[in-house]
């Protein structure tokens, strides 16, 4: 088998948020940074997104070296449900399509070409559609989730729309979950980004069985929460969407097993998110990390290095498989606010461990203390994680 020599790049088949993150992570990793190619099927890199994180899910150094990405930074937080609302001192922050493009236009050592449709991946190289081979020295497949029975799914589903109000809308930080809407499509809830007294993004978010998104009704919900709210949307500046999965089940080492062991596979690809959030950066972050740390190395010893990780964060994220069970198999969808209601009312550190992935076992006991809320005849049948991979895929 060829290897790819010392001068040739490291190729990221995928312009997304893991290729961004891999490429600026090795950018700032040394004073010889490796060449890099980033190849996007489409017309237009890294699509029309944002990704958002809790300053407590990245160490100080990782925060860092993601600086240059970052859009949007607040000090704090609010959640509101129909029984309470509560101000979270975490830090919150967001990156842009925008933000995370210049980032990575400035790194002098990537080279990013768009509608380059890659049709072929081996350790050395890659095939375009072109016809066209390139070398590599290695080659991380970060093209996106990549479905598998082995991975039993609900979904969130979102559209989100960046706005300006004629007048101040009056929120100061951002409001990641409001609840108190009315509830249909599964558990509903609004997210707000403040970026300016006038600008605004209102994202309508539904946990959902399905995965069949209707972008002009939640377009409707938006403009129907903004008139609630008093205001008065002048200009819709853009709009994403998008159906996030949330693992209810999942056979890790039958999913791997699936996955060539020659080629690295990096972000969504390599169903590396957090199970109950849908949160990737994170996840995304610490697999940055952990290719830096191990560069320079090829494919096929790269692939085993993330494999490894992969299967022991599976492992790790058992606990919040069973929560999701909970949320969609035990509560009814009408009901299902009321298991995001309880759990915000725990302590603020417990809150963040859990967006972080970093639950600990007696924060396992806290979240499960107490009367359930969920019916326990339909809890029951959610604790085993087996049965829900050997029906069809949802």
């Amino acid at each position: 088998m060829q290897h790819g020599t010392t001068t040739d790049p490291l190729i990221l088949v995928g312009a997304g948020l893991a290729s961004a993150l891999i490429a600026q992570r090795l950018a700032g990793g040394s004073n010889n940074p490796p060449p890099i190619l980033m190849l996007e099927a489409g017309a237009e890199p890294f699509g029309d997104h944002t990704w958002s994180f809790h300053a407590a899910d990245l160490t100080p150094a990782d925060l860092t070296w993601l600086s240059p990405l970052v859009a949007h930074r607040w000090s704090g937080q609010s959640v509101r449900f129909q029984a309470f609302s509560r101000h979270l001192r975490s830090g919150y922050a967001s990156l842009s399509t925008a933000s995370v493009a210049q980032a990575i236009a400035e790194l002098p050592n990537l080279q990013l070409r768009t509608a380059a449709e890659v049709i072929e991946l081996r350790p050395d190289g890659v095939t375009l559609a072109s016809g066209e081979r390139l070398p590599a020295r290695c080659v991380i497949d970060a093209r996106g989730f990549n479905p598998s029975p082995h991975l039993a799914l609900g979904y969130q589903k979102f559209v989100g729309q960046e706005v300006e109000t004629t007048h101040p809308h009056g929120i100061e930080h951002p409001l990641i979950m409001d609840a108190s809407v009315d509830q249909h499509d599964g558990y509903r809830f609004v997210y707000l980004l403040p970026f300016s007294p006038t600008r605004i993004l209102i994202e309508d978010t539904r946990y959902s069985d399905g995965e069949n998104l209707d972008r002009a009704e939640l377009a409707r919900d938006i403009s129907a929460y903004a008139q609630a709210q008093g205001w008065t949307i002048s200009t819709v500046l853009r709009e994403e969407h998008g159906v996030l999965p949330i693992a209810l089940a999942y056979d890790a080492e039958k999913f791997w097993a699936e996955r060539p062991r020659d080629i690295p596979q990096a972000g969504m690809r390599a169903a590396l998110f957090h199970p109950t959030t849908g949160y990737s950066l994170p996840d995304a972050v610490r697999l940055a990390n952990l290719i830096a740390d191990a560069w320079p190395l090829g494919s096929a010893a790269l692939a085993q290095r993330i494999r490894t990780h992969a299967l022991k964060r599976a492992r790790e994220q058992k606990f919040y498989r069973l929560l999701n069970r909970m949320l969609f198999r035990a509560a009814r969808p009408s009901q299902r606010h009321l298991v995001l209601q309880r759990f915000y009312r725990l302590g603020e550190p417990l809150i963040e461990r859990f967006y972080a992935g970093q639950t600990t076992r007696a924060d396992m006991a806290r979240i499960l203390m107490g009367k359930p809320p969920v019916p326990i005849h339909r809890a029951i049948p959610c604790l085993r994680e087996a049965p829900f991979l050997s029906q069809e895929p949802l």
